[in-house]
């Protein structure tokens, strides 16, 4: 751990080949933590590293690795290096949060991801609101942890091991259910579901590119990461309080589906359909078997790379345009036909058209929560429906209709192409490789 972020330091410090040095660091992760272990223990036992960890540690890098060719493009030398020091940052509190072995010390590095993130938005995000939204971001994601850390503070001062690998900590009762919701709260709020997501558009909307594609596709993952972790350790069954936020995910990953259908601003469309698939997520963490442990890692893999690419898309669009109205933003099927191309691919990927990931972690989703319970079959079959609505109602949107005079000469260069291609690529193809 110690010479990964020595060597990730030098590089991004660096800056003289951004890609190839992030490239590099990925290879290296991917030597150092393949191994055949459930666990690895290392440096005094803070850090650990199972297969979960490492995907999560290797999703990180590989979406900060775009993050800087999707930033760095009309930034100056100055504000670019400052830009690399806050990815850095970033990255090194993300891949420490994957890896440690301690809910304290998670909880801390899962604190301060929020720093750089705000910087980020309020550093180079577009409007004034920026402001506003990285209140809203602070105020909401704060609070909501606080329980979580009395809960641990509470737990360390009464000498209980708070360590992931802990297998129960036996919260039975009406204090076991309290101490159940008042840690999931920080999760939930991270996540975020329904009713706990209003900070999300607003901070979305604000954010530059590159803050959009780290929330969508590392911050909110680790919320749902802190649940699969904190559910072993709390050691509640699926009694009516689990019942409940997994009924009360299920039930607001439709109504999130529904308002999809009527959002005209794009990036709040992509930021809403995150919570539509973090249900999935919320449901296949309560019922705590193979199947929802399984589904929730390849849906969280899947929706990194696709929310992230889809951001990429839409930044592409507001670059040329100046507007994220779907009603103003249309025809790019005219002009821009190998840009309709990639929203087709990102589109199709986000409603789970084979062979994505997305696909994948659905199904083996909806089969594990019908199988508990074929009372969410009607919420789970809506839900499907729905996310495939409001992908082709975005697709269609902005590829269809008569496009405007801003268009006319804009184009789709390489780096571009290459930024849709890192992320849809490993998104379909994953699929052939044994993660588990």
């Amino acid at each position: 751990m110690v010479s990964f972020l020595v060597m990730s330091s030098l590089v991004l410090l660096g800056a003289m080949d951004k890609v190839l040095g992030l490239g590099l660091i990925t290879v290296y992760l991917v030597m150092v933590f393949k191994h055949d272990m459930e666990w690895f223990m290392g440096y005094g036992g803070v850090f650990m590293v199972d297969n979960m960890s490492m995907l999560m540690v290797l999703l990180s890098v590989w979406v900060s690795l775009f993050m800087v060719l999707s930033m760095t493009y009309s930034i100056s030398d100055y504000f670019n290096s400052l830009l690399n020091i806050v990815i850095l940052l970033l990255m090194v509190f993300l891949v420490v949060a994957f890896s440690v072995v301690s809910l304290i010390n998670f909880y801390i590095f899962f604190e301060a991801s929020l720093i750089p993130t705000l910087v980020l938005i309020l550093g180079w995000g577009y409007q004034p609101e920026r402001v506003s939204a990285g209140m809203y971001m602070m105020l909401y994601t704060v609070t909501g942890s606080l329980p979580l850390l009395c809960v641990l503070l509470g737990l360390d001062k009464g000498g209980v091991s708070c360590m992931f690998m802990v297998d129960s900590l036996s919260l039975e009762g009406v204090l076991g259910s309290f101490l159940f919701v008042m840690c999931f709260v920080a999760f939930l709020v991270k996540l975020p579901i329904y009713m706990f997501h209003l900070w999300l558009p607003k901070a979305h909307v604000e954010a530059p590119v590159g803050g959009s594609m780290i929330l969508a596709g590392l911050l909110l993952k680790l919320g749902g990461y802190g649940m699969v972790r904190l559910v072993k350790v709390v050691g509640v069954s699926m009694g009516s309080v689990g019942l409940l936020l997994m009924s009360w995910a299920l039930y607001g990953s439709m109504v999130t589906g529904f308002l999809c259908l009527r959002q005209f601003d794009v990036k709040c469309l992509i930021a809403l359909s995150s919570v539509v698939h973090m249900g999935i997520v919320v449901g296949g963490v309560m019922i705590q078997s193979s199947w929802g442990c399984n589904s929730v890692i390849l849906v969280m893999i899947g929706h990194g790379l696709c929310s992230s690419g889809l951001f990429c898309a839409a930044n592409m669009i507001y670059k040329w345009t100046g507007s994220r109205s779907m009603s103003v933003v249309k025809g790019v099927q005219v002009f821009m036909p190998s840009l309709s191309l990639m929203w087709f691919l990102l589109c199709s990927s986000n409603m789970s058209a084979p062979p994505s990931l997305s696909l994948l972690g659905e199904v083996v989703g909806s089969i594990g929560l019908v199988g508990w319970s074929w009372l969410f079959a009607v919420i789970v079959m809506v839900t499907v429906f729905l996310t495939g609505a409001y992908s082709l109602y975005m697709y269609l949107g902005i590829t269809h209709g008569k496009g405007g005079l801003m268009m006319v000469g804009c184009g789709v260069g390489v780096s571009d192409k290459i930024l849709v291609a890192a992320h849809w690529l490993p998104l379909n193809l994953l699929f052939m490789v044994d993660m588990y």
